[in-house]
């Protein structure tokens, strides 16, 4: 589905982009920048949290600062795919600490588990004692992450 199949304007994606670029702006700065007035704004945001196009604000961390350097992507193969044991590896990998992203894919791999570890003993202890334990997994695979950017995102800034 569009924008505006979900019935956002010119001005919502305007609004989007430049939350987008300063996610922790005040209303009257971030309506400022656009050159409204900061009660449509408020509207427009309100309307838009409502509606579920913006799901909430995250903080982000640096896992360096936090004592977590080492980054890497493990995939995850299974043998079976019991509906059981999907959600059960799905959910104990959603609260393994470290575990930043945990991605349930279709393809030659069944889940791609993104983790910040303190070293390579914490990044092998998160394979053994948390992924291969689960009896539906067959194989896994980790890369390591040397260098993570993000994308543009959903709407292009202002």
């Amino acid at each position: 589905m569009s924008a505006e199949q979900h019935g956002l304007d010119g001005l919502d994606l305007r609004i989007l982009g430049a939350l987008s670029e300063r996610p922790d702006a005040p209303i009257k700065q971030l309506a400022a920048a656009l050159g409204i007035p900061a009660s449509t704004c408020a509207f427009r945001l309100r309307s838009l949290r409502s509606h579920g196009v913006i799901l909430g604000l995250r903080l982000q961390l640096d896992p360096a600062a936090l004592g977590r350097p080492v980054q890497a992507v493990i995939r995850v193969r299974l043998g079976n795919h019991s509906k059981a044991g999907v959600e059960a590896l799905f959910d104990a990998l959603e609260v393994t600490a470290g575990v930043l992203q945990v991605f349930h894919i279709a393809g030659a791999d069944d889940f791609l588990v993104h983790v910040a570890v303190a070293d390579a003993g914490a990044l092998r202890d998160i394979v053994l004692e948390r992924i291969t334990v689960h009896d539906v997994v067959r194989a896994t695979e980790t890369q390591l992450v040397f260098e993570r950017r993000d994308g543009s995102g959903l709407v292009a800034p202002r």
